[in-house]
């Protein structure tokens, strides 16, 4: 009888998940949809959920009105950069606050700490930009990524990871002739794979979905970001066809996809070698 009802238990939770799936999917599906309907199958009535054909006008409509292959090309810099620059500082900082013994080291983390509950948004854009201005760096790629090459998130995360990493492989390492150094390369970042895999994620899908920073440093059309060519479609002539205007989401999206499904890949890779090792 137990088993029965466990047994129902499961079935109920998977139908849970599924329903809950179907919704939180349900907006994505639309938007594929939406993005190869004609402007006459967008706005029929009643709603055609699936297009007579795989139109493709929409998403040169979307490219040639704001120049998005330009957009796109700003946006993967820019997200590079950040997230290249975020783990390796985050790496290092995080290396040097679990393994190395300097003064005030706990005061500084603690402070480190703190800024993790600060609204960065609001307290720091003021004064970057002022600084952006004062280096003429508006409208250039060095405001876009300059002031996000560091993140505490990530210094926190490695700090964490790397403490519960055995102290014995780095007695043993260094009993080899192995330096600080080679000891991070050699063994550290071949056991951090899944974190950083994880951590190359968060860092290019913020990047990549960063609005305000980009709209405020770049005034010129060819220096702005994808997120802010999608608030162009809308305020554009597109905002009549919301068939445009979902094709340039869509495209938006695609990179970040991407992204998340190679990356997967490390994930599973670095697991099966770590479970083997084991």
């Amino acid at each position: 009888m137990h088993k029965k009802h466990k047994t129902r238990d499961i079935i109920i939770k998977e139908i849970l998940l599924i329903f809950i799936s179907v919704i939180m999917i349900a907006p994505i599906i639309l938007a594929i949809t939406m993005s190869f309907q004609t402007r006459s199958e967008v706005f029929s009535f009643p709603p055609k959920f699936l297009p007579k054909s795989l139109y493709l006008g929409n998403f040169l409509t979307a490219i040639k009105r704001v120049d998005m292959v330009r957009l796109m090309w700003n946006s993967t810099v820019m997200a590079v950069v950040i997230t290249v620059g975020k783990l390796i500082t985050g790496v290092l900082a995080g290396y040097a606050f679990s393994n190395f013994r300097f003064p005030g080291k706990n005061l500084l983390f603690m402070i480190l700490f703190f800024t993790l509950f600060l609204p960065a948004e609001m307290v720091m854009i003021v004064p970057l930009f002022l600084i952006m201005k004062k280096l003429h760096w508006i409208n250039t790629y060095f405001a876009l990524t300059v002031p996000f090459l560091a993140s505490a998130t990530n210094t926190f995360l490695m700090r964490q990871h790397f403490l519960t990493i055995p102290k014995e492989l780095e007695d043993a390492a260094t009993i080899d002739g192995a330096t600080p150094i080679q000891y991070l390369v050699k063994i550290l970042l071949p056991l951090s794979l899944p974190m950083l895999g994880g951590a190359a994620i968060i860092n290019f899908v913020y990047a990549w979905n960063m609005y305000l920073w980009p709209l405020i440093v770049t005034t010129q059309d060819r220096m702005k970001t994808v997120q802010v060519g999608v608030k162009m479609l809308f305020i554009s002539d597109a905002a009549k066809n919301w068939g445009v205007i979902m094709a340039g989401t869509v495209l938006v999206a695609i990179p970040t996809l991407v992204v998340f499904f190679l990356i997967q890949n490390l994930f599973i890779k670095s697991l099966v070698r770590s479970g083997m090792k084991g």
